[in-house]
């Protein structure tokens, strides 16, 4: 059997998911099941790096086959494989569409402005259709309603699945995907194909995480719109520009890599990204936007 880590950091997963996993045939070993709102071993958040500490020293220490973390009310999820490594919102979305469409061909699938490319053009190859939408899970979720999606993620965790589901974002059902995949694809190959398999022809890429640059919210919306007329024309740029997103916030597509500037929804912050096929692609595009957004900021304050 499939040998699972789950961590519900006190949350109210561990009332269910242990349980749901343990009926689905897994060996499960259990972190934090206990509810309690205080939080005491470490703050139910699985999308900072810090807060999986124990899972995935759990994970090696056990050589379990993956481990699973859930936030407080288990709308989001987080997933790493059995050497420990997280996949993050975009990469969870690759492994699921590439079994939907299995299933679905030519289904839709809708994520958001800070997702890797890498995961647009992985459900391009396998026949999808990708939409990319605005950040928010209200956003996103209004998004797939109106294009019938299968499927919807965002970095964040919350994992939106209308197929054999209602399209909302419970984390305990997308737990038990993860592990039916898993065991699908052993039964399949007849082999003990590790998790990490699953995704390892993904391109790799160089990324920042989601980086916060602190703006009053008087400023940050004008401050991303002086960044988009800047972007709508780009010939005097440093790098050359191929496109510019402009569905949430500012997406600029460069050569050899993309950056995104955006206002946050519900702090005072720019929220930016950067994706590039190697590191000083990377720091290039980063230097680029971050002396726009500086730049900005100085003449609009």
């Amino acid at each position: 059997p499939l040998k699972v880590v789950l961590d519900s950091g006190n949350g109210t997963a561990g009332l269910i998911a242990p349980e749901v996993i343990r009926s689905m045939g897994c060996e499960v070993i259990e972190l934090y099941s206990e509810p309690d709102g205080r939080f005491p071993n470490h703050h139910p958040d699985p999308t900072i790096p810090k807060n999986l500490e124990t899972l995935i020293s759990t994970v090696k220490s056990s050589g379990a086959d993956l481990g699973i973390a859930f936030d407080g009310d288990s709308d989001r999820i987080g997933v790493v494989d059995e050497k420990g490594a997280v996949l993050w919102g975009d990469q969870l979305m690759v492994l699921f569409s590439r079994d939907i469409l299995r299933e679905r061909p030519g289904a839709t699938f809708v994520s958001e402005v800070k997702c890797s490319q890498t995961m647009y053009d992985d459900i391009r190859t396998h026949g999808g259709t990708a939409i990319m939408w605005k950040t928010g899970h209200s956003l996103i979720k209004a998004k797939m309603k109106e294009s019938g999606a299968a499927l919807a993620g965002e970095m964040s965790g919350h994992i939106f699945f209308a197929d054999r589901y209602f399209g909302y974002d419970d984390a305990i059902y997308a737990a038990c995907r993860v592990v039916e995949l898993l065991k699908k694809t052993r039964t399949e190959k007849k082999t003990r194909e590790p998790l990490s398999s699953l995704i390892a022809d993904l391109p790799k890429t160089f990324n920042t995480p989601e980086i916060r640059f602190d703006c009053p919210d008087a400023l940050k919306f004008k401050v991303v719109d002086r960044i988009r007329e800047l972007y709508a024309h780009p010939e005097g740029m440093s790098l050359p520009v191929r496109e510019v997103i402009i569905v949430d916030g500012v997406r600029a597509v460069f050569q050899k890599g993309w950056g995104l500037i955006r206002a946050s929804n519900t702090q005072p912050v720019l929220v930016m990204r950067f994706e590039a096929v190697d590191e000083t692609s990377l720091r290039s595009i980063r230097a680029l936007m971050e002396q726009q957004v500086k730049s900005s900021i100085s003449s609009l304050s």
